[in-house]
């Protein structure tokens, strides 16, 4: 009789998670991995690629894909955006739809539903920020959800304070069928650490400033390498801006503003790659950047129209 036990099938498979600007999509991604990836911000539109995230257990493997806000476009920048979002659908085994509980269904969220009835992928219905409302105003967001369109599972969580983002995780491994284990199982993403620092860098600036800067900026890291001790990391990244005023801003008085977006983006940076780090900034100033399709390119957005 063959005592030996029976090894258990390993499943994998890919995710989307799409939703309306600030709904807190980086945020669950951010605590589902356990690892900042996406960056987090309090404006609308600060993820701008697919932040590809891989969460590993001895169950199996999800790849997350947290895209940009589907949103109205103004600029070639945000068609990119939108498109990215809208293509990964049909490229995943299950969509998480993200809904913000303290706000009613809006025009934008039935957009996105009318996209969802165009695939045959499984949706998942993610009700964030449940810390934020009573416990009886779920009930008749969820009936007002569930009359617009059929959802495989409908999970309320706070992705802040990680309220039920464990039955939310386990009830998408639920949905993986057997498959590969795509990435070595201590990574967390497929983005090279200079993508990673960027965005890094991009957060603080998101943080610090408000109006029009958040989204006229871009961050290149134009250099990195080890000293000669192999101890100390050294980062050369430039800030792009779209206007002479906007770079003012962000130097801010006696470089006030920029030493402290650097602060704050070292210290991330140190925790993130385990070693002392260098890093200088600068600002430059292309206009209109972001409806120029070369410097989207040169920026590493890629216009998929």
């Amino acid at each position: 009789m063959d005592n030996r036990k029976t090894k258990k099938s390993f499943k994998s498979g890919f995710v989307s998670i799409v939703g309306r600007p600030n709904v807190g999509k980086s945020t669950l991604l951010n605590h589902i991995v356990g690892h900042k990836i996406a960056i987090m911000s309090n404006k609308p539109q600060t993820t701008r690629n697919k932040i590809t995230a891989v969460h590993t257990t001895e169950e199996g493997q999800i790849i997350f894909l947290d895209t940009p806000g589907i949103h109205k476009p103004q600029s070639k920048l945000g068609n990119y955006m939108v498109s990215v979002a809208e293509n990964t659908l049909n490229e995943v085994d299950l969509v998480l739809f993200v809904v913000d509980a303290t706000e009613k269904r809006g025009a934008g969220d039935d957009y996105i539903i009318e996209r969802l009835k165009q695939v045959k992928t499984p949706v998942f219905l993610v009700i964030n920020k449940i810390d934020k409302v009573h416990p009886e105003a779920l009930l008749p967001i969820i009936d007002d959800y569930r009359k617009q369109y059929d959802f495989k599972q409908i999970v309320p969580i706070s992705a802040l304070q990680g309220n039920n983002t464990g039955a939310l995780t386990e009830a998408i491994m639920g949905e993986m069928e057997e498959g590969p284990m795509f990435y070595p199982a201590d990574q967390v993403t497929d983005h090279p650490e200079r993508f990673v620092v960027a965005e890094l860098i991009r957060e603080k600036v998101l943080h610090l400033t408000r109006e029009e800067v958040p989204h006229s900026i871009a961050v290149v890291v134009e250099e990195m390498k080890r000293g000669e001790n192999g101890k100390t990391l050294y980062i050369y990244a430039a800030i792009y801006v779209e206007r002479d005023s906007q770079r003012g801003i962000l130097i801010g008085q006696k470089g006030q503003m920029l030493k402290e977006i650097g602060r704050r983006a070292r210290i991330d940076i140190e925790r993130l790659m385990g070693d002392q780090v260098f890093l200088e900034l600068w600002i430059k100033v292309k206009k209109d950047w972001r409806n120029q399709e070369r410097m989207l390119r040169n920026f590493g957005f890629y216009d998929e129209e």
